[in-house]
Order: C-alpha cells, then structure tokens, then sequence
C-alpha cells in the first residue's frame, strides 16, 4: 500500500466528516424508519459507488499506477482500496463505460436500479463492444428495462445470454478460461483436520452442488446439524461411496481404497493399544477401525518381535459379495429408522461385531449409511434388534437429548 502524499481536497475532506458524523448516529426506533434508513444508507453508497467508478476510470487512464509500482489500475485499487479483482473490475468497467450509458447512470441515481445492476450492464457493454468493435453504439434501453424488473441473480443470466447473442465465440472462449482456472488443494493441520480450499467454473460448481444438495438435506425434523456441517458430511459421504465402488468403479480395475493397519489388540479395543495408522493421514482411534472393519478387505500380516514380516496372508471380504447382494436386495435402504439413503450409498454393518463373536451372515447384519455407521460406532449410540423384528436406536448418555429408544418414524 503506498502513502498518498497528496492533500485531501476540500470537498472530499467534507464528505469523510458528514460521513463520520452519519455513523455515529443511533438506529432509528420503530421498525418503518429503521426500514427507511437501511433503504436511503444503500442509495448513498451506490452514488459513492458511482463516484468512486468516474474517479477510478480517469486514474486508469493517467500512468500514475506504473509510477506507485502497480500492474495495473485494478491491480493498484485491490491493494490501496482494500478490494477483490472482481469488485475492482466493476468499478473500472462502469467508470469507462458511463459516458455510454447516461439512461443507465442516471436510473441508479434515483433508485431504479443498484449499483451491481449497473455493473452488470457496464460488463456486457465491454464485451459487446470487443466482439462488434467501437464503431457500433450499443443499446443499453433493452439491458435497462430488464433491470429494472429482474433481481441482480436473474439480470446477470440475462446478460449472460446477451452477450452469448453477441459474440458466441467469445463466451466459450471465457467459459474454457473459467474451467482452466479449477484448483484445489487439500492441507493436513493440526490434529489431522483437512482444509480444503479451492475454485470451480460454473458448471463444476453445478455439478458438485447438484451432487450435495440431496446427500446435505436434514435427517429428519430432529437432525440438530447446521448446512455447513451437513454439507462437510455430505463431501464425506460422497467421497466413501466413490471408494466403495459408485460412479467411479471400473470394470477390471481395482476400486481405490482407504488403507489401514492396525494391531489385533486395536481392533479388540483393549486397554493400551496403540492407534491404527490410516494412509495419508494421522492414526486413527480404535473405534474407528471397528467401524471401517465392518465391511472390508482384511489381510493378515504376522510380524515377528523385530518387526519383520513373516508372513501375509490373502486379502478376504469380511461381507462377501454374495451376502452383500443378498443384503442390498433385502435391506434396499439404510436400515437406520427413518433413512431413506440408497443400498448403493450404503455399507453392511454388524449388529454384533464380528470381532467380539458376531456373525457375518445376513441375521446380524444391516445396511447403513455413512452417516448413521459413524453415530454406531463413534456417536455413542446402539442399533438393536427388538423382539418382533424392528430395529430400535438407543441413544447415547451424551451430547443427545434421547432418554428412550426410538422405532421407526
């Protein structure tokens, strides 16, 4: 950020003070008045916005941004004025482009439309005028009547398809950048916890939403998760059915899996044992392992007192695949009272674990969502068979407000 050596213009010095002063002033008491100044703060700030994209142009045509070390106008109003790219790009847009636009300039000022409207018209104007050249004037009657009518959410997809009007070219042109600009990183933190930061084009975005929205919807009127956990759950969840062999099996190939090793002692969950090593993250707790042990491949590995590998044995499905069809046609859902996810987004689980004496045969187990195997196994809570057949949940001493066991909703 550079130091403006320039003194404050009287005027400007003017507008910082009634500025100040303005916000010092307490909310209104009754609701209407609070409604009206909430209203008139929004029009004030898009005339600044307006004032701000004239100044902002007639900067960018100076050389000074080289002068102060900057790219570029946007490049030096992102650092000095505190902005993204993109809320840089629409001021410098709508400042250039406002001497062509005085019926949309002048329907912000009295309130018609919002500045992100304005924004909006001064960004398809730009694109129209590269495709078609400056020579042709462009019409900004028909762009302003829609957004006068339209919410900005709307009016932007009907600029969109102005412009792909225009110059078709052009936008696939920018809808291939868009999809070149995908990226993704995953970071391991503290405790093992994953950040996850990234950006996606429109239509991955789409996809990934699309492919959410229905794995992130509450379980259930009690289901206490708020969306940004419930999408977390859903990512999850969606990762697991990958790895179990959904959309991304194929035929003759191995499916990814997740890789664990574990002593018999871990899985046993006696006292003293260690942690279970997961591959690409931190050791895993006991009860985990139990869950993921469920319905696995299981290799035995003898080690002798030094370590070495003696001998290993061949891997084995703990569920066959023959019980896991049986199971999928018998089950069809997550057997979890009031679930209704899909066999195929679903693993067996033991009833009775198999390595406390369970048997794996299709008496002691059930189909299970991702979800509601972790509430068994790490959630506290029990899934029981009742007398006549229906499973009940027993809820944990913790952390649920259940005292009694709960049938079928």
């Amino acid at each position: 950020m550079i130091e403006l050596e320039a003194p404050l213009a009287p005027e400007v010095d003017r507008l910082l003070a009634a500025v100040a002063e303005y916000c010092e002033c307490p909310p209104p008491v009754s609701g209407p008045d609070r409604a009206a100044r909430v209203y008139h703060s929004r029009r004030a700030i898009d005339m600044l916005e307006l004032k701000f994209s004239q100044d902002a142009a007639a900067f960018a045509a100076t050389d000074e941004y080289e002068e102060q070390g900057a790219v570029s106008p946007n490049h030096w109003i992102r650092i000095n004025c505190h902005m993204g790219s993109g809320a840089a790009g629409d001021r410098l847009a709508v400042g250039e482009q406002l001497r062509g636009l005085p019926e949309s300039g002048q329907a912000m000022l009295e309130g018609e439309i919002g500045f992100t409207h304005l924004a909006l018209i001064a960004r398809t104007a730009t694109a129209i005028a590269e495709a078609e050249g400056p020579a042709k004037p462009f019409d900004e009657s028909r762009l302003l009547d829609k957004a006068r009518e339209y919410s900005v959410a709307r009016f932007r997809d009907f600029c969109d398809h102005s412009r792909h009007a225009a110059d078709a070219e052009g936008y696939a042109r920018d809808e291939a950048a868009r999809v070149e600009a995908r990226s993704l990183t995953l970071t391991t933190g503290q405790g093992g916890m994953v950040w996850i930061r990234g950006v996606l084009d429109p239509e991955g975005g789409a996809a990934l939403r699309t492919a959410l929205e229905p794995l992130s919807k509450p379980a259930g009127k009690d289901d206490g998760r708020k969306l940004d956990r419930r999408l977390g759950d859903a990512l999850v969840e969606a990762a697991h059915h990958l790895l179990d062999g959904g959309a991304g099996a194929q035929p003759g190939r191995q499916r990814p899996q997740l890789q664990i090793t574990t002593t018999l002692e871990t899985l046993l969950g006696q006292c003293g044992a260690p942690a279970a090593d997961l591959e690409f993250s931190l050791p895993i707790s006991a009860k985990a392992v139990e869950r993921i042990a469920c319905d696995c491949n299981v290799t035995r590995i003898l080690l002798g007192s030094d370590s070495m590998v003696i001998d290993v044995g061949r891997s084995k499905r703990v569920i066959s695949p023959a019980q896991n069809r049986a199971l999928r046609a018998r089950d069809k859902v997550c057997r979890w009272p009031g679930c209704d996810r899909p066999a195929s987004w679903t693993v067996g689980h033991h009833l009775i674990h198999w390595v406390r004496g369970g048997r794996t045969d299709l008496e002691n187990l059930v189909l299970l969502c991702h979800r509601h195997h972790w509430l068994v196994h790490e959630g506290g809570w029990q899934l029981v068979k009742s007398a006549d057949g229906p499973l009940l949940t027993v809820p944990p001493t913790f952390g649920f407000n259940r005292s009694v066991a709960r049938g079928p909703d």
